[in-house]
């Protein structure tokens, strides 16, 4: 059956508590490891176990296969962000500015806190398992969705310039998934003030300008997002 874009898609159950939860944390913590050393199918249950200090039969206790153990790791980091973004996105006090900057500080936020884990689930989309991967990218489309209906409402309300809002959501979405790939803990940058300057960086990308001609279609976003991307590579190059 399809999935509505907008519909959050949870692919594991509601997370244990007590010591059992303690040992499935650890196991997790270990096989999403070893996936990011070995890739998902390079790993086997027996690395997993040796890894925990378990049996393979012990291991079945906690975990059925690998397949549920990649659908944790969807669960921990698509089911949450497209959760909470879908939140922000609904929240009638704010305005589309201030949703743009909320969802940018939390995708921000998010992903250099757990980037090890994003960077292994982006690498291992050819791997997953129908079921895992249909979830996935169900999820992925309700955080666009989520995102492109902001910035349709910016763009009503005049806030925004003319664009195409699910390419300027894309745009967004492209810069604050690759935190988890340059952003690293001891960095010479704080993370909320990362999440604050790419927060103004996307809001001002979408901003009309006064004085300007709005300029609709694709090309008109790529020039603003050019620009921006200038200044945040000037803001960059002061850690080099």
């Amino acid at each position: 059956m399809a999935t509505p874009e907008n519909e959050v898609v949870d692919t594991a159950e509601a997370r244990p508590r007590g010591r059992r939860g303690l040992v499935q944390q650890e196991i997790f913590d270990q096989a999403t490891s070893l996936f990011a050393q070995r890739g998902y199918a390079g790993t086997s249950l027996q690395d997993i176990a040796d890894a925990v200090g378990l049996t393979r039969p012990a291991l079945y206790h906690y975990f059925r296969n690998k397949e549920e153990l990649l659908a944790k790791l969807v669960a921990e980091v698509t089911v949450e962000a497209a959760t909470d973004i879908s939140k922000i996105a609904r929240r009638k006090a704010l305005s589309a500015e201030e949703k743009v900057r909320e969802i940018v500080r939390h995708t921000v936020r998010s992903n250099g806190l757990h980037a090890e884990r994003f960077r292994l689930l982006i690498r291992s989309e050819a791997d997953l398992p129908e079921g895992v991967r249909e979830a996935y990218e169900a999820n992925r489309k309700s955080v666009l969705h989520s995102l492109s209906r902001v910035i349709e409402q910016g763009i009503d309300a005049g806030v925004f310039r003319a664009q195409m809002p699910q390419v300027a959501a894309l745009g967004i979405l492209g810069i604050t998934n690759w935190v988890a790939w340059w952003y690293h803990p001891g960095s010479s940058f704080d993370l909320d003030a990362v999440s604050e300057e790419l927060a103004d960086f996307a809001v001002h990308g979408l901003a009309a300008e006064l004085g300007r001609p709005t300029s609709a279609g694709p090309v008109g976003i790529l020039r603003s997002m050019r620009r921006e991307i200038d200044r945040l590579e000037n803001l960059l190059q002061g850690e080099d």
